[in-house]
């Protein structure tokens, strides 16, 4: 969702595209566990993850579950992105997420408190709140943290706040960190759909690769 150079009509328009405030809608019942003993890889995320204008297996949930599988590893991944949900979303929504067990949790969040312009302090005590709340289970699952950046119109100021948040955190909570989501993909016409928001499906694979990057030789280690 966060392409640089937006003009301020565009982020208008991302907001709208985006899902502006439209509550996530939550089934009775959370995602279930997989039968055996495959663990959860939980995706907490944004219409990014969610892969909004795309079917679900281009999104980079499912390229990461072919990565699993293909390297044998007993995990299953689960897509919880919802499009439009800022950082205080998925902070109301992570205790319903929690409710199975989860073996590793991954956090894509604040793309939309960005396009907002939130408060950054807000959305850094939104993301510990998740990573706290996480980390109260017994047992607690290993936490990935992904990074995202905000437009530059917003101003430099907000910018550099906003882009620092990811590291500080996953520095300060000692989880590992994917610097950027969008390495490789933002702001490139052929690697989004026309809303130059959303990347195809092709953007989601290097999507995926970023990730695995980062959750890959966690997942190995853990098994």
């Amino acid at each position: 969702m966060i392409v640089p150079h937006l003009s301020y009509g565009l982020v208008l328009a991302l907001l709208v595209a985006c899902g502006g405030e439209r509550p996530a809608h939550l089934p009775d019942d959370p995602p279930p566990h997989p039968d055996g003993d495959r663990g959860r890889v939980v995706f907490l995320g944004t219409s990014l993850t969610a892969g909004l204008g795309l079917d679900p297996a281009n999104a980079y949930p499912a390229l990461i579950q072919a990565k699993i599988d293909s390297a044998g590893l007993p995990y299953t991944a689960v897509n919880a992105g919802v499009s439009g949900e800022t950082s205080a979303g998925a902070l109301r929504r992570i205790d319903w997420l929690l409710q199975q067990p989860v073996a590793v949790l991954v956090i894509e969040t604040g793309a939309n408190d960005a396009l907002r312009g939130l408060d950054v302090d807000t959305m850094s005590a939104n993301i510990q709140g998740i990573i706290d709340r996480a980390r109260k289970l017994n047992p607690s699952p290993a936490i990935v943290l992904v990074g995202m950046r905000a437009p530059p119109n917003l101003g430099p100021d907000y910018v550099r706040r906003f882009r620092a948040v990811f590291p500080a955190l996953a520095e300060k909570n000692k989880i590992p960190l994917v610097p950027f989501l969008l390495d490789g993909v933002a702001g490139r016409p052929s690697l989004n759909q026309g809303d130059m928001i959303h990347p195809t499906a092709q953007g989601q694979r290097i999507m995926a690769e970023t990730m695995w990057r980062v959750i890959g030789p966690l997942l190995k280690g853990a098994g």
